[in-house]
């Protein structure tokens, strides 16, 4: 157990300068493996998803986006119950390897199913809940195997080996549809087979959290709430999830104001992911040395700078817009995603980590989208050009909100639980 000595709970102790103690720990690299081939297995199905349904189905486009945004906002909410049943006695592991279990059996009901459509939602659906289950206690393991000083680290080196997986992904799945001449099954079967490997590896190598001497005590999923810097965490996290343009959309502006060819569009987003993969264990490493509060406030202006970028197109080659702006895309992850995490988690106890971490993570995936929603419908209504300019504008609001609402250097809060 790891607990902060200094009155900054988001920097490092003078005396963690260097030396061993700047290692990240081996539960770390183990969970990280883990998600690396998780996603492997998870991102080989989405990549083909879409083409399998839509072409290979007969569904329509809006019968798929409606499945697809209704299964994510029911992951974003089965994170709650994920989180809290994480906490009730240290059951981090067995929770998370449940979502990993659920998540890889999911691409068996879609060998099974047999192209029946309501089989194929069936399993989706075990698939999304199963992500939405592992993700809050899986974090708070990185949290609870991690001195306060590194989890900035910590969670770039899981972050970047995630993302490892889902580049992997989808390079994997076209390769096994050329070579089986668009056999969709080969791939569901690798796919299955990954997965399974994922929940071995973590059945060996992470090990379980000690259980509470008072695991009969009855733990409230919304207790985070109770510390003041946790509410304003939440609030700022909110705040800037609402004014976030979903990626889809950014890879569509780029894609109709350069002319790029259908077929170079799943590039993008691997475009994207490769720089987050690069940037995202400098950006834990600065968190830990300068706190996490400016390199979370930076990332979202580095998202500002996409919506720039977007709106005052520079003339010239298309290389010389699609680059900055798949490099700050990726930015803006690296100094957001696992720093936030590593933000919140000193302010919430040990017994309630996961429960706080999925209230957060909760609460940014539904404003993100309802963000997304929005700008959907000012793009129908007003045209493009000026939908950026309403998220631009509504990102700086919230710029200035996060920048009030984020804890600085805080101070003893009579309101923050302990552990």
């Amino acid at each position: 157990m790891y607990l902060a000595t200094t009155g900054r709970r988001d920097a490092p102790p003078p005396s963690a300068a260097g030396g061993p103690g700047r290692r990240v720990p081996a539960t770390v690299l183990a969970l990280g493996t883990v998600s690396l081939v998780t996603d492997v297995s998870s991102e080989m199905v989405t990549a083909v998803l879409p083409l399998y349904l839509v072409v290979g189905l007969g569904l329509s486009p809006l019968q798929f986006g409606f499945l697809d945004g209704l299964f994510n906002g029911a992951a974003a909410v089965v994170r709650l119950l994920g989180g809290h049943a994480a906490d009730r006695g240290g059951r981090h592991k067995r929770v998370a390897g449940l979502g990993y279990a659920l998540s890889a059996c999911s691409r068996l009901g879609l060998l099974l199913a047999g192209g029946a459509t309501g089989q194929i939602v069936a399993a989706l659906a075990v698939d999304r809940v199963g992500k939405g289950i592992r993700t809050a206690p899986r974090d708070a393991l990185i949290t609870l195997s991690s001195p306060p000083h590194l989890l900035g680290r910590a969670f770039g080196v899981h972050r970047a080996m995630d993302t490892t997986g889902a580049l992997l992904g989808p390079l994997a799945a076209f390769a096994l549809l050329w070579a089986t001449a668009d056999a969709y099954d080969a791939v569901f079967v690798v796919s299955f087979c990954t997965g399974l490997l994922g929940v071995l590896l973590l059945v060996l190598y992470v090990p379980a959290t000690p259980a509470e001497p008072s695991t009969g005590r009855r733990i409230n999923p919304f207790g985070a709430l109770r510390s003041t810097a946790f509410r304003r965490i939440l609030c700022a996290a909110a705040l800037l999830g609402a004014a976030t343009v979903g990626d889809s959309f950014v890879y569509l502006l780029l894609q109709r104001g350069l002319d790029i060819p259908v077929g170079w569009f799943p590039l993008l987003a691997l475009g994207s992911a490769a720089a987050y993969l690069l940037l995202a264990i400098p950006a834990g490493r600065i968190a830990d040395r300068v706190g996490r509060r400016l390199p979370f406030l930076y990332g979202h202006v580095a998202l500002l700078g996409v919506y720039a970028l977007l709106l005052f197109p520079a003339r010239g080659p298309a290389l010389a817009l699609v680059a900055p702006v798949l490099i700050l895309l990726g930015a803006f992850y690296a100094a957001t995603d696992g720093v936030l995490m590593a933000l919140a988690a000193p302010e919430l106890p040990e017994g309630g980590r996961a429960g706080g971490l999925a209230l957060l993570q909760t609460a940014q995936a539904l404003t993100r989208l309802l963000g997304t929603a929005g700008f959907g419908a000012a793009w129908t209504v007003w045209g493009p050009g000026q939908a950026l300019w309403a998220a631009t504008a509504a990102l700086l609001v919230s710029l200035a909100g996060g920048w009030a609402l984020l804890p600085g250097t805080p101070t003893a809060d009579p309101e923050r639980p302990t552990a």
